[in-house]
């Protein structure tokens, strides 16, 4: 299955003011896509363009503000930078020889991240790297260091082969997300509602990505809305080996499939791909603990226009606090903006899907959550908690012991 932009892995490339950033990604892509200037500080927000590496595939290279820049603008853009941690599943940090305190901060925050690092001297073609400097560095990060030059097509080959050893396998290798539950010639259903917060004349992520995932496993799609599922099963096919449904209609759907039929939810089998699966059903079970005036974060990836029928602002809190019977508070955080409160101050968080956002992503956004101990949930996995559907639509996932 072919990966949107957002799902291709992420390289950022770090650095101080003029140190080479941009040129390097420049001479990476062949193409004059970030701005080369003497200036300092002529990187503002960060750059992000995709490129071809063979061995692979398409990635997303990231060019980021210099982390030295001490204006009061420039203090915003060095904070914009370190986000991007968040985004990546590759950091390069660029150095020349003042090598000092922001490229060890940048290190210390690669491997706080769990980040994997290329240490690239950009300033090959008008100085060698100092000995002494070279020597201190390999030691204290037991880390080879790229020499890399703008004149030298050596370099963009060294540099491309050192990125293919560094970054994990699972940032490109594709993950089927049907793997393991169809098989060829397996019929899937997906239940799929058209109400207010769909988008006009397309479907949802989400659905697409399944609809393409059957296919990919040689098998058949019958898509349906809610409405039509009873129809379907009692004249179309009776029998399907598998059905995913769209989280909201969970109730009615688990009423009409047999029990022998394996059911599941968009949001669930996403969240079983993007590897806090375990992280999920462990936190849900929260849901039966709130008390009145806790607070919960909502954590959704894309932003979107919100609407009366939206699931993450909407219809989930008003089914909590149906569910609980408790007062509870809730903040919504779209994209990878920062939470607006410390995560000890919530009773729990529940994440989307996750359908634009890489493994990574993902898994850095819930990092501090579950450091901190905070109960996590899925939008789908609550709901089906709260449906008392729970185990049926996560059995077919949980690792047997």
């Amino acid at each position: 299955m072919n990966k949107g932009r957002e799902n291709k892995p992420h390289i950022g490339v770090f650095g101080r003011c003029n140190v080479g950033k941009s040129t390097l990604i420049n001479r990476l892509v062949g193409q004059e896509i970030s701005i080369v200037s003497n200036l300092a500080g002529t990187t503002t927000d960060a750059v992000k363009k995709t490129m071809e590496i063979k061995g692979i595939g398409a990635v997303v290279l990231i060019d980021t503000a210099g982390i030295d820049d001490v204006s009061e603008l420039g203090k915003k853009r060095v904070e914009k930078a370190y986000e991007v941690f968040s985004q990546i599943d590759l950091a390069i940090i660029a150095f020349d020889n003042n090598f000092g305190k922001e490229e060890a901060e940048l290190i210390k925050t690669s491997e706080n991240l769990k980040v994997p690092f290329i240490l690239v001297f950009t300033k090959s073609d008008l100085s060698p790297i100092r000995k002494d400097l070279k020597e201190t560095i390999e030691k204290n990060y037991n880390q080879s260091i790229i020499e890399f030059s703008q004149d030298s097509s050596e370099s963009k080959i060294n540099l491309t082969q050192k990125i293919r050893e560094t970054i994990p396998p699972t940032a490109y290798q594709t993950k089927g997300i049907l793997k393991g539950l169809i098989k060829e010639n397996s019929v899937v259903i997906l239940v799929t509602p058209i109400d207010s917060s769909a988008p006009e004349g397309r479907m949802i992520l989400p659905q697409v990505q399944l609809i393409r995932d059957v296919l990919d496993n040689d098998s058949i799609n019958i898509v349906v809305k809610e409405t039509q599922l009873e129809y379907t099963l009692k004249n179309i096919y009776p029998n399907p080996d598998l059905v995913i449904t769209d989280s909201q209609a969970f109730d009615y759907v688990s009423s009409v499939v047999d029990e022998k039929i394996p059911l599941t939810s968009f949001s669930i089998v996403l969240a079983r791909l993007k590897g806090a699966f375990d992280e999920y059903v462990k936190g849900t079970p929260k849901i039966d603990s709130l008390n009145d005036g806790d607070r919960i974060l909502m954590l959704e990836t894309c932003s979107h226009q919100p609407t009366c029928e939206d699931i993450g602002r909407v219809k989930l809190p008003q089914m909590i606090r149906k569910y609980s019977k408790k007062e509870i508070e809730f903040d919504v955080v779209a994209g990878l903006s920062p939470f607006p409160k410390p995560i000890e101050e919530y009773a729990m968080v529940i994440q989307c899907g996750g359908c634009v956002a890489t493994e990574k992503q993902l898994q850095s956004r819930l990092l501090p959550v579950i450091e901190a101990k905070v109960p996590v949930s899925n939008y789908g996995i609550s709901i089906a908690y709260m449906s008392g559907i729970f185990k049926r639509a996560t059995k077919m996932f949980v690792k047997k012991p």
